[in-house]
């Protein structure tokens, strides 16, 4: 039971780490927001987001996906859309030390949006969950399984609280906002970097 544990926690811990819309809007609103719990609706909304794809992808929803050539095409295409469009506005954001207007800017309705629009239309995202979490899944049956998933969905509530609360930190410390400013630049060029790999992948 051990095996499936930490197969499924190695796995998606390796899926969540790199740097990307969601993972920067969590950390962020951990940063911005003037207090932590103010955050929370983002960091319950990106893991609930993560542990429905999870779900999904072991249900079995990632073989109908992944056999669909037309499926597949238009994730891609519109994984390319997004991650261009939304590289392009975390390039050009300024981010703000005034909480306040922060806590304006995002209140509960627009953070849960937002968090869930980079969380579920991120195609390559959905791809990687799907072609990994998915596929790894069928080595195991019945209880193995379930642990599998289990700790799947364990790393993505860890990773997001933790995330948040390191934003949270890093507010305290980067008074001037140069940090944040310096992270959305690089997650920019992460971002078109992965639109790329999308367009490569359809040839």
């Amino acid at each position: 039971m051990v095996e499936p544990f930490f197969h499924g926690f190695i796995l998606a811990l390796g899926l969540i780490l790199p740097l990307g819309v969601q993972n920067v809007f969590v950390f962020n609103q951990g940063a911005m927001q003037p207090r932590f719990i103010k955050a929370l609706p983002v960091v319950i909304t990106a893991a609930l987001c993560d542990t429905l794809l999870i779900l999904v992808s072991v249900l079995g929803v990632s073989l109908l996906i992944l056999s669909s050539i037309w499926i597949k095409t238009i994730l891609i295409g519109g994984g390319i859309v997004f991650l261009l469009y939304m590289g392009w506005t975390t390039w050009n954001s300024k981010p703000s030390m005034d909480r306040e207007e922060v806590a304006k800017k995002f209140p509960l309705k627009k953070q849960v949006l937002f968090a869930a629009s980079v969380s579920l239309l991120n195609p390559h995202a959905i791809l990687d969950t799907i072609g990994v979490i998915g596929t790894s899944s069928l080595s195991y049956q019945g209880e193995e399984k379930v642990i599998f998933t289990v700790s799947c969905i364990l790393v993505s509530w860890i990773w997001f609280v933790g995330l948040a609360l390191m934003g949270r930190l890093s507010g305290k410390l980067d008074k001037s906002g140069r940090f944040m400013l310096v992270l959305n630049k690089i997650s920019a060029v992460v971002m078109w970097g992965a639109a790329v790999y999308l367009v490569l992948s359809l040839f």
